[in-house]
């Protein structure tokens, strides 16, 4: 796919929600599960040289299972051994940001180089944001593109484009421009272009014009469009 879109595509390691883990993860160790990551960012995934850039998305549901805390301990583990970023898939409640981000910090997770995915359906209140914000962590609005409040999978009254923008804009003038990063979770045919839906160009095309149209600096966009994923996304 990278070398048919021309682009760079950065694959994940880990697991994802309790209701797809393996059959046996009950009986999986923290030590299996972290060497399982990290394998597949230092080796390569599935067999292959194709190796993994980020660990995530780390599924988490509300309130959090045994084996999700699990996973976040040998997320935090493989994240010492190899020096990748963690992208975590937060549960639908705003409580869960903060109690996972204990986890992996008590796990030895560095969360300055860990996103917090998904505030769009998460965070309603600034000041619960400006709390996840305080932790050191990436603060991801990942869901542009959805423009209604309708949310099929809870009692949650989803942001539209610009409301995003506001929430970005107040991480902004709270200090933390350089810790937001923005995306599509593009995951149904329906929000692809080729089937009518707004695509993976959205942000590029509309959402950084309309973000200069408010006001956001030209070094601002950049940050968040440009320099901010860079920095998430390097390690050795």
């Amino acid at each position: 796919m990278s070398q048919i879109a021309g682009i760079n595509v950065i694959s994940g390691a880990g697991f994802y929600v309790n209701a797809v883990h393996p059959e046996n993860m009950d009986e999986l160790s923290e030590s299996y599960l972290s060497e399982k990551i990290a394998n597949e960012v230092l080796v390569g995934i599935d067999g292959t040289d194709i190796r993994a850039g980020i660990i995530g998305e780390i599924g988490c549901t509300w309130p959090l299972h045994k084996n999700e805390r699990k996973v976040l301990r040998a997320a935090a583990i493989a994240q010492k051994e190899t020096g990748a970023p963690i992208l975590i898939h937060p549960g639908r409640n705003p409580k869960a940001p903060i109690e996972i981000l204990n986890i992996l910090s008590q796990a030895g997770a560095d969360i300055s180089h860990t996103v917090m995915g998904h505030l769009d359906r998460t965070i309603s209140e600034v000041s619960d944001l400006l709390e996840i914000a305080n932790s050191g962590c990436y603060l991801e609005y990942d869901l542009f593109g959805n423009e209604t409040s309708y949310y099929a999978l809870g009692d949650i009254v989803m942001p539209n484009d610009a409301q995003r923008m506001e929430y970005i804009s107040a991480l902004i003038s709270n200090g933390f421009g350089d810790k937001i990063v923005v995306s599509h979770d593009i995951c149904h045919k329906h929000s692809m272009s080729s089937y009518g839906g707004h695509g993976y160009s959205h942000i590029l095309e509309n959402i950084a014009p309309r973000m200069a149209q408010r006001g956001f600096t030209e070094d601002q966009i950049n940050a968040i469009i440009i320099e901010n994923p860079a920095r998430l996304l390097t390690f050795s």
